[in-house]
């Protein structure tokens, strides 16, 4: 009998969210994707270790302050893993912009030139990469901009309906609405347990796949932030789903039927007016959940790529 994952392949397109090759090799999914989070934990396996002296000796040997050399390895090291992981999957490796630069639009725009710019030199298209921004207003109308110039994004941080309708009529290829946070939140406010298919963080990616499904758009949604294996197999037919090693090996380890969850039938019905700026600022505002969840990822972002900006600094001093 297959496995539970092999049979979640049939409905669904399994991205792998690790930045962990050997677990990327091991469970053969489509796409790849990786936040400074993971690229931390990426930091400090083993097979990495040659890639990263590699980089840094680089580096370090095209001299100037140290700040700079330290910015400049980070995105090195993101493109140089990305590069690796672009290797192992037939189709694209998520690369996030620093989430310090979630509500920079204009230097949004620049890095991710940058961080293209840097994966054709180590022989990557940008058609194998989707540039990962914050579905932040700003980040929004960045990725509508590179949407234009050929760069492909996946919105991520993603838990408002406005959020959502704005990367619709920005024409993103890709969304990542969260499960797990969105559940984390639900229970720590009532205290309840939620089975799979009672799941805020569920109900909410089904909600999105059926605003797509319904408005014809053409934006990708890709299911993200699972903590259980019920959490992903209640999204079976999601169109994407990025999973953890530890829930790939649990999918992968178990025998059972999957049943399609999420059907997308694009019906192409009449589309809700475009969202204001104004209309999305006070949209998400009204959901205090997405409000708390947007604001602590983007700092957890950004704490995660300070931590590995101080490792860089310490490994840069040493050489």
């Amino acid at each position: 009998m297959p496995s539970q994952l092999d049979t979640l392949k049939c409905f669904s397109l399994v991205v792998a969210d690790t930045g962990d090759l050997d677990a990327i090799r091991r469970y053969q999914p489509q796409d790849a994707t990786t936040n400074p989070s993971l690229i931390l934990k990426a930091f400090e396996l083993p097979g990495h270790q040659a890639l990263i002296d590699e980089v840094l000796a680089a580096i370090k040997a095209t001299g100037g302050e140290r700040q700079p050399q330290v910015e400049q390895a980070v995105d090195e090291l993101a493109v140089a893993m990305g590069a690796e992981i672009a290797r192992a999957v037939p189709g694209r490796v998520s690369t996030e912009v620093a989430a310090r630069l979630s509500f920079d639009m204009e230097a949004s725009i620049r890095k991710a030139h940058e961080l293209i710019e840097r994966y054709e030199r180590r022989g990557v298209a940008k058609d194998r990469v989707l540039i990962k921004l914050a579905a932040t207003w700003e980040g929004i109308r960045a990725a509508e901009v590179l949407e234009k110039d050929g760069i492909q994004c996946n919105l991520t941080l993603l838990f408002s309906d406005a959020q959502a309708q704005a990367c619709f009529d920005a024409g993103v290829f890709l969304v990542s609405p969260f499960v797990g946070r969105v559940s984390d939140w639900y229970q720590q406010a009532t205290g309840q347990d939620f089975t799979a298919d009672t799941d805020p963080g569920v109900q909410f990616v089904r909600g999105v796949c059926q605003r797509v499904s319904q408005g014809g758009y053409d934006t990708v949604v890709m299911g993200a932030s699972f903590r259980t294996t019920g959490q992903v197999l209640a999204l079976a037919g999601c169109p994407r789903l990025t999973i953890s090693p530890t829930l790939l090996e649990e999918l992968a380890a178990t025998d059972g039927e999957v049943k399609p969850k999420v059907l997308m039938t694009r019906s192409g019905g009449p589309r809700p007016a475009t969202l204001s700026e104004p209309e999305f600022r006070w949209g998400h505002n009204q959901d205090a959940m997405a409000n708390d969840k947007l604001a602590e990822g983007i700092r957890r972002f950004a704490e995660d790529q300070e931590r590995l900006e101080d490792l860089i600094a310490d490994r840069l001093a040493s050489l």
